[in-house]
């Protein structure tokens, strides 16, 4: 059943044509009427079955205007450096000791990193952490030596791209309470990261076969993307 507030809203997508994300913030925000701070989204489908291959993406993003999550970022390193990876922001540090708690089942935790000499002991951890998203990949920059570039990119905000089997693929661009140019400029970062993917991979045509924009709990509009994705 359709709630009043949604029968409110503007005209759903099928009945207007693909914009610009530049004009569709501000209509976006505006639909935006729940009393709590809704997350603005993008939802895209790539043409992942290609004739010889199939494409799978799985990256990350740092967005210049924050995710506007708090994340609870744990750390997984020698002894030596777990001053350093304190001092970076780590909410949890910890080696051998906490990756006994971590195969007990005791996660408290959002993202996980590791040093590459502390990884072959996570990576038996594989039953444990991959269905949550939360092993470690060198690819994710999750498995550095560089904890402090790390622990900082998690925590002012990362977004992971990565394409179901169908090739459609989630992301959140921010909040309601973000500013327009925040919200543009994670867009563009994403975009960016799509289009280097795009040159990383061999692609018969467009990359991106559709793509759309919506709050939590407003309606979805058609994105107009440039021919470059």
């Amino acid at each position: 059943m359709t709630s009043k507030r949604y029968k409110k809203l503007p005209e759903k997508t099928s009945e207007i044509s693909a914009e610009g994300i530049e004009k569709l913030i501000p209509l976006i925000k505006k639909n935006c009427t729940t009393k709590f701070d809704e997350s603005i989204d993008l939802s895209l489908q790539i043409n992942n079955k290609q004739k010889k291959s199939e494409i799978n993406i799985r990256t990350v993003v740092n967005l210049p205007g924050g995710s506007g999550k708090k994340v609870k970022v744990a750390v997984v390193c020698e002894e030596t450096k777990s001053a350093d990876a304190k001092s970076a922001g780590a909410d949890i540090v910890g080696n051998d000791d906490f990756i006994e708690k971590i195969k007990n089942g005791e996660i408290n935790f959002e993202k996980l990193i590791c040093t590459p000499s502390m990884m072959i002991k996570l990576s038996k951890l594989g039953k444990v952490l991959g269905p949550k998203g939360l092993m470690p990949n060198p690819k994710l920059g999750s498995v550095t030596e560089d904890l402090k570039t790390a622990i900082t990119d998690a925590k002012s905000g990362q977004a992971e791209i990565r394409n179901d089997k169908d090739g459609n693929i989630g992301v959140s661009i921010g909040k309601k309470s973000f500013a327009d140019d925040k919200l543009i400029k994670n867009y563009n970062a994403i975009i960016e990261t799509l289009e280097k993917e795009k040159s990383n991979n061999t692609v018969k045509g467009e990359l991106v076969k559709s793509s759309f924009i919506t709050s939590t709990m407003g309606v979805s509009y058609k994105l107009k993307l440039g021919k470059s994705i």
